[in-house]
Formats: structure tokens, C-alpha cells, sequence
């Protein structure tokens, strides 16, 4: 495992304490985390063997800080946030990449401000909306209903990364608080506009997409693709939606040789 460290900052007036945990060396890189909150896995650890790897922490998944989501309303509140949180550490326009909830924020971050994201990774990301291909709402769905859309191998180790396990009551906490602070920003849909601003976009893209996928399904993929001017897609064989978790060198690749230039 990479050696981490965690930063603290101060944001949005003083109502948030941002934790980041920070790894590695070489270009800056934020991977801004699905609505399961921040897992630190080998995925991360093979990001950093390239990048200086900072993940944030959405507000009020932090451990002993439930609250911090409360000053934070709607999905602009986020975006400035996240721009505040570029400023504190200091990074200017770093490569952004974003997994599910995370790869829409960072999707709204590039085009809200195209000058603030130098390279930009989507991984399946959420944002965009299909009545031909509904994207189900994972955060009351049970186990047994997500376990084919996230994961190809349905008795893959990382499984255990993800879901709460009812015999550890703080698993379930943190897990139901986790979805909890991040559907505040796509419930009942994740579609927030995205569609309509999503031309603004100016950093190179790479989009991402375990083929398997069942929440988001790969045809999503190709709009992201014509959506955003010059975005690749590349697709991860033998991945569904938790492509970083199921398939973790495989998808650090495709990042690195994207990003490191």
C-alpha cells in the first residue's frame, strides 16, 4: 500500500473541514469518489506510483464529522466547493478524475470552469439520463439487485469494499451516511443539467466504462463520448460499474498513459 497522508483544510466559511488523503509523487491527479465514500484500494496505490494523488473526502463521509454536508445545498454549492478546495491545496488545474457520483462532479467541474481541469477521466460516471436505459436508484436497492450491475465477477474480494455488513453496525452507519450525503445531490435522478452545459468541457477526456456495467449502462459511454468535444472511451473487459475495484490495474493504466503527459 502507498505510504497516505491527510491534509485538513478549512472551507465554505469556516462550515467545512475537508480531509484529503494524499499519496505518491509526479502530477497532480483528484479522483473524487463514487456514492460509497473514499476507498482507499490498489487502484489508488497504483495511481500513485504516477501521480500525486489527492482524494477528497465528501463532505460529511469523513469519520466524526456527519454534519459538514449540511452547509452544502444543492449541486453548485459543490462545484464552488470543490474550486475553494483546488485553492487551499493549491492546485491550479490539476487532472481530474471521477468514478460514478465523483466522475459527475468532476464532469460539472470542467464546465463550469474549463480553465480549472487540465486533463479530465470520467469512470462510468453518472449525470446524464436515458429513458431507454434508466439508471437504478442503487441508494435503496438491495445487495442482491446491485451485485450484477457493479461487479462482473459477483465473487470478487473487492465486494467487500462497498456494501455494509450488518454485523458491524459502523459499516452500516457509514455506508448508509455515505449514500445518504452524496444522493443529496442526484436524488431522485442524476440528471442535473449536465446534458445542456456539457459542451463547455475543453480538457482532453477520457471516459472509461467497465463493459459490463448494469447501473449505467455502456450506452452511456458513446453520449459522453459525442457530448464532450475530442473524449475518447475506452472500454475495461470483465468490469461492471466498480471498474476501479474489479479491475484496478487495467484501469490505472488507461489513467496514466492518459494523464501523465
Amino acid at each position: 500500500m502507498a505510504a497516505t497522508s491527510e491534509r485538513t483544510v478549512s472551507l465554505w466559511d469556516g462550515k467545512v473541514t475537508a480531509r484529503v488523503k494524499v499519496a505518491g509523487q509526479g502530477p497532480a491527479l483528484v479522483f473524487l469518489h463514487s456514492g460509497y465514500g473514499l476507498i482507499w484500494s490498489e487502484f489508488l496505490d497504483l495511481l500513485a506510483r504516477d501521480f500525486t494523488v489527492y482524494a477528497p473526502e465528501h463532505p460529511g463521509t469523513s469519520a466524526g464529522d456527519p454534519d459538514a454536508i449540511k452547509a452544502l445545498d444543492d449541486l453548485w454549492d459543490l462545484v464552488l466547493y470543490y474550486y475553494e478546495l483546488f485553492d487551499k491545496l493549491g492546485l491550479d488545474a490539476p487532472a481530474v478524475a471521477g468514478h460514478s457520483f465523483g466522475g459527475m462532479v468532476a464532469a460539472e467541474l470542467a464546465a463550469t470552469n474549463p480553465k480549472r481541469v487540465r486533463k479530465l477521466v470520467l469512470i462510468d460516471p453518472l449525470g446524464l439520463w436515458r429513458d431507454d436505459a434508466p439508471i437504478k436508484n442503487y441508494m435503496v436497492a438491495t445487495q442482491a439487485e446491485l451485485d450484477p450491475l457493479f461487479f462482473h465477477d459477483q465473487n470478487h474480494a473487492a465486494r467487500k469494499l462497498v456494501y455494509m455488513n450488518p454485523e458491524e453496525p459502523d459499516s452500516v452507519i457509514r455506508v448508509t451516511w455515505a449514500l445518504g450525503c452524496t444522493g443529496k445531490f442526484i436524488w431522485p435522478v442524476p440528471d442535473r443539467g449536465l446534458r445542456k452545459r456539457i459542451h463547455r468541457i475543453a480538457a482532453p477526456a477520457l471516459i472509461i466504462w467497465g463493459r459490463e456495467d448494469g447501473l449505467t449502462k455502456p450506452v452511456y459511454a458513446d453520449d459522453f463520448r459525442k457530448l464532450i468535444p475530442g473524449a475518447r472511451v475506452e472500454l475495461v473487459a470483465n468490469a461492471a460499474h466498480m471498474a476501479p475495484l474489479e479491475q484496478p490495474g487495467a484501469v490505472a493504466s488507461l489513467i496514466r498513459d492518459f494523464a501523465k503527459t
